[in-house]
């Protein structure tokens, strides 16, 4: 009887713990996405009603026409393909050189390793900001100010992508790349056709981490582009803040979301591969 008495007490301490646990996340979840419905609903408001105090919750009437007004204020599908283009190239560079640079520096012995991977790393404790002047000054003598090229060139190579693929590609087997170079394979056949493929959530992650960096870029691509046409999207919508003396909040928050949409839907799609990059680089 005692024994049944303490069975039934674990189980509805467990059901309550669950509970517990499932109240948390609903709370947490709402508090996550609360900036997002907030950011909807004002876009929808006027300027008045997102400036106003207390503030407006529900708008009333919804102003559709503030998406409309993004595409007359900005050329936005001028700026969309820019963002896509650079974002892509950014990407497959990154996906190409620091997976070559990471697996060189983790199977391959060569003179003075250590000593320039300690540099690729030192690059790291140098802020972004102190390569400004001489990358203009590069994408200048090469002529590619307002170009795609030079928007996307600084960000096809990173230290730390070249750092997550050797600690990726130091933690699979051994017996993988000698069986490989016992058959007659070369580094690169090695690389390529054996170690690459089982690089996926590496790579995934290391894909993840470039997209929203590049989406998001802002500082490099308001320097390097002038014209608003050759502008990505976030140096578009940040234009937006100075050709009005009051800002047009419900704009930006209609620019805003109208930007974040190709990100969102392309999260939707690949979630899965999402979720284990995020694992995997949280691992690792």
């Amino acid at each position: 009887m005692s024994s049944a008495v303490q069975v039934g007490a674990k189980t509805g301490r467990s059901r309550m713990g669950s509970s517990l646990t499932h109240v948390i996340l609903i709370v947490a979840s709402l508090l996550m996405i609360f900036p997002f419905v907030w950011q909807i609903l004002m876009s929808l408001s006027t300027n008045a009603q997102v400036a106003s105090v207390p503030p407006t919750i529900w708008p009333g009437t919804l102003h559709w026409e503030n998406f409309e007004h993004v595409f007359e204020q900005l050329p936005f599908l001028s700026q969309l393909w820019v963002s896509v283009a650079v974002t892509v190239i950014r990407t497959v560079g990154q996906l190409l050189l620091c997976s070559m640079a990471g697996y060189a520096f983790a199977r391959m012995e060569f003179p003075f390793k250590r000593t320039i991977f300690g540099l690729v790393l030192a690059i790291l404790m140098v802020p972004p900001q102190v390569y400004l002047l001489p990358q203009y000054q590069i994408v200048q003598g090469l002529g590619w100010l307002n170009t795609i090229a030079g928007i996307a060139a600084p960000g096809i190579f990173s230290a730390f992508g070249t750092f997550l693929m050797r600690q990726f590609f130091m933690g699979l087997p051994d017996e993988l790349s000698e069986a490989a170079r016992l058959d007659g394979a070369n580094h690169f056949q090695i690389f390529w056709k054996v170690m690459l493929p089982l690089a996926k959530p590496g790579l995934s992650a290391l894909a993840i981490i470039t997209v929203l960096a590049s989406w998001n870029d802002l500082l490099w691509p308001l320097i390097v582009a002038t014209d608003s046409t050759q502008m990505p999207l976030s140096a578009g919508i940040a234009t937006l803040t100075s050709q009005r003396s009051i800002p047009d909040y419900p704009l930006l928050l209609a620019a805003s979301l109208l930007a974040m949409a190709p990100v969102l839907i392309l999260f939707l799609l690949m979630q899965r591969r999402v979720i284990d990059g995020i694992a995997f680089s949280g691992m690792k």
